[in-house]
């Protein structure tokens, strides 16, 4: 890769954050927090191998015990998350990174063998059409979940307001709202899973209201200009993909366009799962209603990426898997080293520094 690679040239985000490349590494659950869900020295070695990335975005992170619904992932809801996080991020500052926190409600996408016999919530009771999820007590079917009450998200909208005030204490240079794949912020924006009646519901504005009062929550702790939100209009992960996802999405992107974020980050990709409802969303549609910072995401490579940042369709690409084998992607591309084999699927969630911060830089 030619040094003049759009993917290498820094960027300019709002001209408040300077990013040393457009290679962003996507948020990644790789189960390592343990059962009290507090990040670790083994994760800060992990994060900051990769800090060569222009961007790491965390993997996702619950902002509630009321949120989980993964084995092992990490938590930001208590004094000790926020102490193990400030760990993590001092490592990928000290070597030359930058990272936002990815906040998360599992919502539905959970069990009550997570919440002492509590079932999951949701803003619609529908259940989840899946196989199974993984619970501390093994695999077990999903449950239908309880719809949540006024007073409930007015809760959960609070919780995103400390976690991201918790993300801030830590050192985190930014937080990203994650409303996709099937988590509970995309729950209420689809109509799938949103059958509400009140103002959360029965319309795309007020299926967005929800993630709006989250957005304005958060923004009481984080400057405008350091908040990312992902979506994944096209995804047909945890159930998802409605008939009217087109409307409902380019809403979303007008709505978030009359902010400063400092990206909407764009699950545009079909390597996740297609729901085929019509023709999949573009970067360049959403391009045409939202105006900021662009991120695309989910399948890309070096050449596609590439040709999406020189369309000027994104502003940074975000790359997952490769980035579980290749901690040194960014150099990888730029020399034209070939990437390491992708890492088999059996060591992503396993305890174990193995599969996780033992994988090589290039060696020649």
């Amino acid at each position: 890769m030619s040094k003049a690679s759009p993917l290498l040239k820094p960027i300019s985000i709002n001209n408040s954050l300077e990013l040393k490349n457009r290679i962003v590494m996507a948020p990644l659950t790789r189960s390592r927090a343990g059962s009290e869900r507090t990040p670790n020295a083994l994760m800060a070695d992990y994060y900051s191998q990769r800090a060569s990335a222009g961007l790491i975005i965390s993997e996702a992170t619950v902002i509630s015990k009321q949120g989980i619904g993964w084995m092992d992932s990490p938590g930001i809801y208590n004094d000790e998350q926020v102490q193990g996080w400030k760990q993590v991020v001092d490592a990928v500052h000290e070597a030359g990174g930058t990272m936002f926190l990815q906040l998360w409600h599992c919502g539905r996408a959970s069990h009550s063998s997570f919440h002492n016999g509590e079932l999951p919530v949701a803003p619609s009771a529908i259940k989840l059409d899946g196989e199974h999820i993984q619970t501390p007590t093994g695999k077990e079917h999903y449950e239908t979940p309880v719809a949540l009450t006024i007073e409930q998200i007015r809760e959960i909208v609070n919780d995103y307001k400390n976690a991201a005030r918790r993300a801030m204490q830590a050192g985190f240079d930014g937080v990203e709202i994650h409303s996709a794949n099937g988590y509970l912020i995309d729950q209420f924006l689809q109509s799938k899973t949103n059958e509400r009646k009140d103002n959360y519901g029965g319309s795309i504005p007020n299926r967005y209201r929800f993630l709006d009062e989250i957005l304005q929550a958060v923004m009481a702790e984080v400057s405008v200009d350091r908040i990312g939100v992902r979506i994944a209009p096209n995804g047909v992960f945890n159930d998802m993909g409605s008939a009217d996802f087109r409307e409902q999405f380019t809403f979303v992107a007008e709505q978030l366009d009359n902010f400063s974020l400092a990206y909407l980050h764009v699950m545009d990709g079909l390597a996740f799962g297609f729901h085929e409802l019509g023709e999949a969303m573009t970067l360049s549609e959403i391009r045409k209603v939202f105006k900021g910072p662009l991120m695309g995401n989910c399948g890309y490579n070096q050449k596609t990426a590439e040709q999406a940042i020189g369309n000027n369709h994104a502003d940074l690409i975000a790359f997952g898997r490769p980035y579980i084998s290749n901690p040194d992607l960014v150099e990888r591309f730029e020399n034209d080293w070939p990437l390491a084999e992708e890492a088999p699927m059996e060591i992503w969630y396993a305890p174990t520094k193995e599969g996780y911060a033992d994988f090589p830089a290039y060696q020649g």
